[in-house]
């Protein structure tokens, strides 16, 4: 059986066929394996060692049909060593001659290959391989260095790019496959705003060197670009005493999105910590209409978690039960997948041990066996939300305020839903006023206002009295849904 890698270099083992010749070898198809030269397996020779092991292991011969040495001896060995050693300075050297020519021609300024920048076409001239100018793509890439100066993100930039329908560069491959055009990634954008190939020069490593193509950002522009960017950079390097995230690979939102730690530097230095959903990572940002929490703050929800644990198993110093426990955050609910044996002191008595979980459990509380996996116990526990001043804070209980705390701008928000539904009504007001009210289409606030006073009584009774979920607030009630069901609103708002 032949085994070609045709195209392929000798200086490691990820080859096709190669790989396909161990696996036949180690499945004992081969008895002796034939090649033209030593250096056609390989030129390396710790790679040639683990293959002669491998060879010897499963006592397969090894042949050079235009090469005479015997492994059986010392000195056969010591000549094939030699050969190899030959066949792998000469891989090197020849490595080297190509980067020191690409290296040389880049000095002269010339192109010398790679996928294009936006804003230029492959070189014409071969003698000075100097870039195109492709006048269409240098005005789109003069703006985007203008947007950053404008936005001062990055995620911005991402954004407003993808809304004006801007893309990459776009091109087909000598292959003739299409490449490229595709949305602006921040990577691809962090890449695009510190190319010094759009000041005339040819980047090669960390040094830049004066191209032969012309410029098509000047040198203020990109300079002040780079001065924002590095100012944005060290401060994301600055050292950092950021403890652990326990719940780091465990957590998701309401939407089953995976939320990761971040954090952040505030007053005097102290720093913040979080876990944060994928998409608001990305530069998407937070919705508070759709009732989705994607920020929550890490110290608050670790403890939550771990004292809710230590509590259900009857243990103080409870560890968090591995890579199994997942807990996802929703609107005024938190529910936890644990293994079993975590709750549990006695494996063979976990069935009596988990009735008697339910004697431990809080208001509002659940736990109960996963239909799915019977070794999985699912926990739900209500925990109140809060967002001020653009934090979400956390805390434990059963869905209601322990404490009168009025929310001034809630009940206000109330008072004027009932003051448009009596606005010019002689009497009891029905539906047919609020009807008319709500499809006035010169009154597009009121018609979203309006839907407060159609709220469960026992709803509006614990917002006049302060007494209503901490995250609910008159920015959801406004821009949300609202059941028309009363049991729905209070399921929806994690009323009890």
């Amino acid at each position: 059986m032949a085994y070609d890698d045709g195209g392929y270099s000798g200086g490691n083992l990820d080859r096709p066929a190669l790989c396909q010749l161990l696996a036949d070898v180690q499945a004992g198809k081969i008895d002796t394996v034939v090649v033209y030269k030593i250096d056609r397996l390989t030129r390396s020779l710790a790679d040639f060692a683990k293959i002669v092991e491998t060879f010897d292991a499963r006592g397969v011969s090894f042949v050079s049909v235009t090469q005479a040495f015997n492994t059986t001896t010392s000195m056969g060995r010591l000549t094939l060593n030699v050969l190899l050693s030959f066949a792998q300075f000469e891989r090197e050297v020849t490595g080297e001659r190509i980067r020191d020519k690409i290296e040389a021609s880049k000095k002269k300024g010339m192109w010398m290959g790679g996928n294009l920048p936006l804003g230029y076409d492959a070189p014409t001239d071969p003698v000075t391989r100097a870039l195109a100018v492709n006048q269409a793509e240098a005005e789109r890439v003069r703006l985007i260095f203008d947007r950053y100066l404008a936005l001062c993100s990055v995620h911005d930039l991402q954004r407003w790019l993808n809304e004006q329908g801007i893309r990459s560069k776009a091109w087909t491959s000598s292959r003739g496959r299409s490449v490229g055009g595709c949305p602006f990634g921040r990577g691809a954008l962090f890449h695009l705003l510190k190319n010094r190939t759009y000041i005339g020069e040819i980047p090669h490593r960390k040094a830049s060197y004066p191209g032969s193509h012309p410029g098509i950002v000047d040198s203020a522009t990109f300079d002040e670009v780079q001065a924002r960017l590095a100012k944005q950079t060290r401060r994301a390097r600055e050292p950092k005493r950021v403890a652990a995230a326990p719940l780091k690979g465990l957590i998701f939102d309401a939407t089953g999105e995976p939320m990761s730690p971040v954090h952040t530097h505030r007053r005097r230095g102290k720093v913040y910590r979080y876990y944060a959903s994928t998409s608001l990572l990305r530069g998407r940002r937070a919705d508070a209409s759709d009732g989705v929490v994607r920020r929550v703050p890490g110290p608050a929800l670790e403890t939550l978690v771990r004292d809710a644990l230590a509590r259900l198993a009857d243990k103080p110093n409870i560890e968090l039960p591995g890579p199994l426990i997942t807990v996802d955050v929703g609107s005024g609910v938190l529910e936890m997948r644990v293994p079993r044996a975590a709750l549990t002191r006695n494996a063979s008595s976990a069935d009596r041990e988990l009735a008697v979980l339910t004697t431990r459990l809080a208001p509002g509380e659940e736990v109960h066996v996963d239909p799915a996996d019977e070794a999985i116990v699912k926990m739900v526990l209500p925990c109140q939300l809060r967002r001020a001043g653009g934090v979400v804070s956390i805390t434990n209980g059963s869905g209601t305020r322990r404490r009168a705390d009025p929310d001034d701008t809630l009940i206000a928000a109330l008072k004027a839903a009932h003051a448009l539904l009596a606005e010019g009504s002689d009497g009891p007001v029905g539906l047919v006023e609020s009807a008319r009210l709500r499809t006035a289409p010169d009154d597009p606030y009121k018609r979203t206002l309006i839907r407060l006073a159609f709220l469960a009584p026992d709803i509006q009774s614990s917002v006049l009295e302060g007494r209503q979920p901490i995250g609910l607030n008159r920015q959801r009630l406004v821009l949300g849904a609202i059941p028309p069901a009363w049991a729905d609103q209070r399921r929806l708002f994690a009323f009890p």
